[in-house]
């Protein structure tokens, strides 16, 4: 690899870092090509790219940002990331399932909000709901006291209507 091509990669890491939600770095020694393609699938699923990356250039890349130094930790071994652009969830989500059952793949950290993970904290972050889950929530919050209204105001003409019933029964018995 030639010094642009090297340079072209390190400009393309910073960029996925500058638009991220949040990635996710993982060791991926002794996973087989059957594997690694199932999770590139699950990723593509959930609209997560990602990438193996040579640890120079990416500590080169990530040079200069806040978390540059503690990530540089991480940097042994083989490297992949998993980087999403709109849920912050869904990397860590993937990574933590695909490992229950793939034991060759290992979590390294995570980057969220400028802050490196450890792997309990990637586990956690697996768990938070998604950014769908929170918006459905949020919308069955907003919506709860228009549906309470209308049933108050069903509720008085069906009681009018069951009282009216009720004695028009006694009427006829």
């Amino acid at each position: 690899m030639d010094r642009q091509q090297k340079q072209e990669q390190i400009e393309a890491i910073r960029d996925r870092f500058s638009r991220m939600a949040s990635a996710v770095l993982t060791d991926f020694r002794g996973l087989d090509v059957e594997s690694a393609t199932e999770l590139r699938d699950e990723f593509r699923k959930v609209g997560v790219e990602y990438r193996v990356v040579k640890n120079k250039l990416f500590g080169l890349a990530v040079e200069g940002e806040p978390f540059s130094e503690v990530l540089s930790r991480y940097l042994v071994g083989p490297t992949a990331v998993a980087w999403s652009f709109d849920d912050p969830v869904a990397p860590a989500r993937v990574v933590v399932d695909f490992s229950k059952s793939h034991e060759h793949l290992a979590v390294k950290c995570g980057v969220l909000d400028g802050e490196v993970l450890d792997e309990r904290g990637v586990v956690a972050l697996s768990k938070m709901p998604s950014a769908d889950q929170l918006l459905s929530g949020l919308l069955a919050t907003f919506t709860a006291p228009a549906q309470s209204f209308v049933r108050l105001l069903a509720a008085a003409p069906t009681s009018f209507v069951c009282l009216l019933d009720a004695r028009r029964r006694s009427l006829e018995g």
